[in-house]
This record gives structure tokens, C-alpha cells and sequence, in this order.
């Protein structure tokens, strides 16, 4: 990391950040091209480990990028707005990459990536078990091989 000073290396306070965030960002190897597309999410976090999980139908390019390829790049940032360096404007933000391999996930711990997405986005009342037998709804996770935070936050 270019800036040393910005970097987040504590495991707990790049978890912090991403308990903050609505969206998670997941970067495919395309073929000509990059594809990246935002999800919501949902993760469990311990020991220095990470698993991100996210849901999606049961085709399309998606997943067939991911069968393709399954390294993948996860990416996470909350803005708090801009601020005045005195020669020019910079963002205050923090921001996580994360990289890893998606994998299909089936019976229970596909339950427990809808729970654990459910939770994260504040719908604990649906059943995971419910959502998880529907025929449209796959589930994948990420076991992120490593993790980084970055910020620039004047607070």
C-alpha cells in the first residue's frame, strides 16, 4: 500500500467497516473484460478468517463466470464525504478488498448464507430455511484468502 499511514490492519476494524456496509462489490475475470457487480451480502467473521456469502438466481453470467473462474475480488467502501487538503479536495472514506475463490454452496450452509445475509441486512423475520428451498435461489461464498482495509477519515 502506497500510503502506509491509511492502511487498516487490525482484523476487528475491517470488520467494523464491513458491518457498516449495504453493498459488496464482486469482481469476475470476464474474458475481454473485467465484470463487476454489486450484491448485498451477508458474512461471518473469526480467527482471522472471513467468509462472505451471496445470493443470486440460478443462472446467468454470474455464474457462469464463476464456474469459468472462481478466483475472485470483493470489494466494500463507505464515502463520508470530501474535505479540503489547502492545495486541493480529497474523500474521507474507508474502503476493504478481499480476495478468494466462489463456491456454490448446498443444504445447510446454504441455509446459513441466507441467514447470515438476512441478518446482516436487518430481515431476521424471513426463514432461511424457506428461502433457501426456493428453485430460483443460489447461494455462493467466498473464503477470503486476504483481506485489506484503507481509509482516510479526519475523525
Amino acid at each position: 500500500m502506497r500510503k502506509a499511514q491509511r492502511e487498516v490492519k487490525d482484523f476487528d476494524k475491517i470488520i467494523d467497516i464491513i458491518e457498516r456496509c449495504q453493498t459488496v462489490r464482486l469482481g469476475l475475470n470476464g474474458g475481454d473484460y473485467p465484470y463487476i457487480v454489486p450484491l448485498s451480502f451477508g458474512y461471518k467473521a473469526g480467527d482471522g478468517r472471513l467468509t462472505v456469502y451471496f445470493h443470486c438466481a440460478t443462472e446467468g453470467k454470474k455464474i457462469d463466470l464463476i464456474a469459468a473462474d472462481g478466483r475472485v475480488c470483493l470489494e466494500w467502501d463507505i464515502l463520508h464525504g470530501y474535505a479540503e487538503t489547502g492545495h486541493s479536495v480529497t474523500a474521507d472514506y474507508e474502503s476493504v478488498m478481499a480476495f478468494g475463490h466462489a463456491e456454490r454452496c448446498e443444504g445447510g450452509e446454504k441455509i446459513e448464507g441466507i441467514r447470515l445475509l438476512l441478518e446482516h441486512t436487518g430481515y431476521t423475520q424471513y426463514s432461511a430455511e424457506e428461502c433457501a428451498a426456493l428453485p430460483i435461489v443460489a447461494v455462493y461464498k467466498v473464503v477470503c484468502d486476504g483481506v485489506t482495509g484503507k481509509k482516510r477519515f479526519n475523525k
